[in-house]
């Protein structure tokens, strides 16, 4: 790898996402991995899954080995601009609607929990009316 390296920015390196066209960025460094795409053991689509984006956590999770880091070297075409690359997302839940107890489900159950044992008592006692002997 030599010290003069070409410095590319991040939205050049992203355009490069195709099968017949395709960078990645891992550590920092830039790679033009087209041909090895259909000799990827684990074929193209993970390595197009890991491109826009610096893919050292999808390369180092999967365990590469020391051959595989080597062979690295001969596909590496220099390094990225690290103020182009965009901060990371930070996930945003999707917003839910305000807290409305006469919607809630838990409303109806405690509205049943009251109704019902009162529904059964008067049940009973309209029985208890209409049985008893006069």
């Amino acid at each position: 790898m030599a010290s003069d390296a070409k410095v590319h920015v991040f939205e050049e390196v992203a355009k490069h996402n195709k099968t017949k066209d395709c960078w990645l960025i891992i550590s920092g460094k830039v790679y033009d991995v087209t041909p090895f795409m259909d000799d990827h053991p684990g074929g193209d689509e993970v390595l197009l899954s890991a491109t826009g984006k610096d893919a050292k956590n999808d390369f180092e999770d999967v365990g590469h080995s020391d051959s595989a880091r080597e062979m690295m070297e001969k596909y590496y075409i220099g390094e990225i601009d690290s103020s182009t690359v965009p901060l990371k997302r930070c996930y945003i839940p999707p917003q839910q609607p305000p807290y409305n107890p006469d919607k809630s489900p838990e409303f109806l159950v405690k509205i049943l929990q009251f109704l019902v044992p009162l529904l059964i008592l008067g049940l009973a006692v309209v029985v208890r009316h209409y049985t008893k002997e006069k």
